[in-house]
């Protein structure tokens, strides 16, 4: 299926872009195109010298500085994407939470599009290529579900640890909080649609319950927290 999904790194290129994430199987290919300006078939440099000043533009075409609340809150959720990666890369091949965490890169992507095109300052026709469906919150809660029926009860504080795996899907939970503590403002100023800062909410519970699931799959302790004398 298809997912489209806003670039910030390729805000203004006589333009602003999209870009198609197309996910065939076990495979993600981005494509990008783009959807002002002139069409064209040449390849188009990475840099464009059009964000040197300090200002660059979200998809409803606002020029903004790149510090505002809303590009904050898309570096955010584009490093969280990036720690979500670098986690299923310490997971075994096969595994499947690296495959659940494959497609909730492509939902975050979905999230940064939503992020991009502020719901108080963008068409009709914007908002309704990039509205989030509430269905991803209803996924994830099937997965948190489905998963913690496979661990045993939570009887202590657990310290991040259990392997590579586990320990780096704890720190993309702790990026998904921040990540969703940036959304809330925007949430708040109706910039975003609720369904967004619920997603990210339920993340954390799915990370968390993934990192658990994944060390017991891979035969690894937790480290149960312990006061200190």
């Amino acid at each position: 299926y298809i997912i489209y999904t806003y670039s910030p790194t390729m805000a203004t290129l006589r333009g602003v872009w999209l870009a198609k994430c197309l996910k065939h199987h076990s495979h993600i290919y981005c494509l990008q195109r783009m959807i002002s300006g002139d069409a064209t078939d040449k390849r188009l440099k990475i840099y464009t010298r059009t964000g040197d000043k300090g200002k660059t533009s979200n998809f409803a075409g606002q020029r903004l500085p790149k510090d505002d609340a809303i590009f904050e809150a898309l570096g955010n959720n584009d490093e969280l994407s990036s720690s979500i990666g670098l986690a299923r890369e310490y997971c075994k091949d096969g595994h499947l939470i690296s495959k659940m965490l494959q497609e909730i890169q492509c939902v975050l992507q979905d999230i940064g599009s939503h992020i991009a095109t502020p719901r108080t300052a963008s068409t009709r026709t914007k908002l309704e290529q990039t509205e989030f469906n509430k269905k991803h919150v209803e996924d994830l809660e099937n997965w948190i579900d489905e998963l913690d029926k496979e661990l045993p009860p939570l009887k202590n504080f657990i310290l991040p640890s259990g392997g590579k795996g586990s320990a780096h899907i704890h720190v993309a939970r702790t990026i998904c909080r921040r990540t969703e503590r940036r959304i809330v403002p925007l949430f708040r100023d109706g910039h975003v649609e609720e369904t967004v800062a619920m997603y990210l909410n339920r993340l954390s519970d799915f990370l968390f319950t993934a990192a658990r699931y994944t060390a017991q799959c891979e035969g690894k302790q937790e480290i149960v927290y312990k006061r200190t004398e």
